[in-house]
């Protein structure tokens, strides 16, 4: 027969009874629905992951969590560089020439004076003044006429033919008065050309091969008129 509970025992179970009770009424059990605490203006959390375990101090700068990485500056547009070196005397003449024309296009001019030189060579050759008077200024329209006259008055004739055209390259570029836009090219290519005199026998020159060329040729244009054409200024024999 077991000894029956002694006072001690009985007291000691209700203290501890007594003390579950009174922490269960302080914490309180979890139930899913608890709030979040109050947040603390003090030591507010961030909701930036401090990797380095590093606490920021008061004052301290924090760290932007949506800053974008720096980014270098894109490259300057140069939209000459297909023709002449950037920062070049030739180079700051065509940005003149364009920005006292904003419709002047290096690649129009240049396929433009590529077709102009075949038209004055083979122009010049067959004596077609009317197509020299339109791409010629006048000065030189002139010097040319006269040599078309003297060739007739001795009863030669000229035939010349553009085989290739090698290269195009830009000389110099730039406005006169403020207004003339000036581009100089320097063409190589190779000619096919003879002269026969009265009786068909060549004087000068070979119908079977051709002869390279270089020719510096200045077109010009006036960059406020609306007439959007080129004439030739001027021209020389390269070496």
């Amino acid at each position: 027969m077991h000894d029956p509970l002694d006072a001690s025992t009985i007291i000691f179970a209700l203290l501890a009874i007594f003390v579950v009770w009174k922490l269960r009424s302080v914490l309180g059990s979890r139930t899913g629905n608890e709030k979040p605490p109050s947040s603390n203006v003090f030591f507010r959390r961030t909701n930036e992951t401090n990797d380095n375990k590093v606490v920021p101090l008061p004052g301290a700068a924090r760290p932007q969590p949506n800053a974008e990485p720096a980014r270098p500056a894109p490259p300057v547009y140069d939209r000459w560089k297909d023709y002449v070196a950037a920062g070049s005397k030739v180079a700051a003449g065509l940005d003149a020439i364009a920005s006292a024309d904003p419709s002047f296009a290096i690649e129009s001019f240049m396929s433009g004076a590529k077709m102009a030189y075949g038209m004055i060579v083979t122009a010049f050759a067959a004596g077609d003044r009317t197509t020299l008077r339109n791409l010629l200024e006048q000065d030189v329209y002139e010097s040319f006429v006269a040599a078309i006259a003297g060739r007739e008055s001795r009863n030669e004739t000229m035939k010349t033919t553009v085989d290739t055209i090698t290269s195009v390259g830009i000389e110099e570029a730039g406005l006169r008065d403020n207004k003339t836009a000036q581009i100089t090219l320097r063409f190589i290519s190779k000619l096919i050309s003879a002269t026969e005199n009265a009786a068909g026998a060549v004087i000068e020159g070979n119908l079977d091969h051709p002869v390279d060329m270089i020719d510096i040729w200045t077109f010009a244009r006036d960059s406020q008129s609306r007439d959007p054409n080129w004439k030739l200024i001027a021209t020389q024999t390269g070496h």
